[in-house]
């Protein structure tokens, strides 16, 4: 078949490349137009663009999804599919376009976690399993017929990053047997169940400040959920640190906040055990260990 891979981030990357390297053909990819980023403004492309670039793939940048000729654009290459991960909402008149639909990866298993931060969300509440989803686009975000699902199991030591990366393989995996189906017209859907929906909302600063009057599992999973980015944090002597990695520990003589401190260690207090500190990231600094942030700086 014909298809059209739209994404922007590189959780798609094994996505478009299992297809890229299958019988179908990648007639093109649609994704961001290039940033201006870094402190010389220069130019950069996303990592879908810069995979097409570099398998040559034609691309496609378009700035508004609305734009009469970038539909005009998608209708002359007659792609017999449109395979969506990680992009935009798509307008009603452009993912009807292809004969045989377009469909979407999901990193939940729906209903659940509907949104833009599905996979930090699962962790954040402390889920010990999540999955990936397939379903053809409706109107409403998220809502469409599902065609398959995979379940993924959130082990204790996974963060953000950890699990991003090890669904972004499974998720390949269920692309390609989505689009197997398609084209063999044996896809078997199963409507949702919106009574079992449940927000994944995007991730703000706020969601990311670190309430110490919450319990030790609650501020532990927030950590995780947003470690490696764009991180969980607090504010202490009017600066900000951010942490990446923690431990429940069995202290339970520290009131929420107050911070312990010894020559390798740092614990502060929540609502239950305190938390123990492995990794942070002092204001205007790097990344480190609290070992390391203990041999010249100090939060007591």
């Amino acid at each position: 078949m014909k298809i059209i891979f739209f994404a922007t981030p590189d959780f798609a990357i094994p996505s478009l490349r299992i297809l890229h390297e299958s019988k179908h053909e990648i007639i093109a990819v649609v994704t961001a137009p290039d940033k201006p980023r870094g402190r010389g403004r220069s130019l950069s492309v996303t990592p879908i663009k810069q995979f097409a670039l570099d398998n040559n793939i034609p691309i496609l940048t378009p700035e508004k999804l609305k734009d009469e000729n970038f539909e005009k654009e998608l209708k002359k290459l007659n792609a017999d599919l449109f395979v969506i991960v990680a992009f935009r909402i798509l307008p009603f008149n452009i993912f009807t376009i292809p004969p045989k639909g377009s469909f979407n990866l999901h990193g939940s298993l729906l209903p659940k976690y509907r949104g833009a931060a599905p996979i930090q969300w699962s962790i954040i509440n402390g889920e010990a399993e999540t999955g990936l989803t397939t379903f053809f686009l409706e109107e409403k975000v998220d809502t469409g017929n599902i065609i398959l699902k995979e379940k993924v199991v959130i082990n204790d030591s996974d963060n953000f990053g950890t699990l991003h990366d090890k669904m972004s393989l499974v998720g390949a995996d269920l692309v390609k047997k989505t689009v197997e189906l398609i084209e063999n017209e044996t896809v078997q859907l199963t409507k949702q169940d919106n009574s079992l929906a449940t927000p994944a909302p995007k991730i703000t600063k706020e969601i990311c400040e670190i309430n110490w009057q919450k319990s030790a599992f609650e501020i532990h999973n927030l950590i995780r959920g947003l470690s490696p980015f764009p991180g969980a944090f607090f504010k202490f002597n009017d600066k900000t640190y951010k942490v990446f990695s923690s431990k429940i520990s069995n202290k339970t003589n520290l009131s929420p906040f107050q911070i312990e401190q010894t020559k390798n260690e740092i614990y502060i207090g929540t609502e239950t055990n305190a938390l123990k500190i492995l990794e942070l990231q002092p204001e205007g600094r790097k990344r480190m260990k609290t070992e390391d942030f203990l041999r010249g700086y100090s939060l007591v």
